[in-house]
């Protein structure tokens, strides 16, 4: 398994409150994705600054806001693998499948969490 991208993610219901603090602190958007989870749509704003750090700011229906490490992988089942075998478990049992990527939250037995995700490249 190869880690492509490793970052913070925020997931808020007031993503534009969000992005604006990120980039007064110097980021700009580098693209969105819009994904159809089973709690509804999901907006996701990928900021990176002039140093190349990275921070991705997602809009969805949630209580509270949560700090996630979003981990990109080169292969996701790999990856799904080997943190279950270290005691992570998904929340919802279930994946995000589109055509560009394949993704699920890993929570760990003591609470922090990844996005594990893995981007499709060879798509039309």
């Amino acid at each position: 398994m190869k880690i492509t991208s490793f970052n913070p993610l925020i997931v808020t219901k007031d993503a534009q409150a969000a992005v604006k603090l990120f980039e007064d602190l110097g980021f700009h958007p580098i693209h969105n994705i819009e994904v159809t989870a089973r709690s509804g749509p999901v907006s996701t704003v990928c900021l990176e600054n002039d140093g190349g750090f990275r921070v991705d700011v997602s809009e969805a229906p949630v209580p509270q806001d949560l700090s996630l490490i979003r981990m990109n992988v080169d292969d996701f089942d790999e990856a799904y693998e080997f943190l279950t075998a270290h005691g992570f478990k998904s929340p919802t049992n279930r994946t995000v499948d589109t055509r560009s990527n394949k993704s699920a939250m890993m929570v760990s037995p003591s609470g922090f969490a990844f996005d594990l995700c893995q981007h499709i490249r060879d798509h039309e």
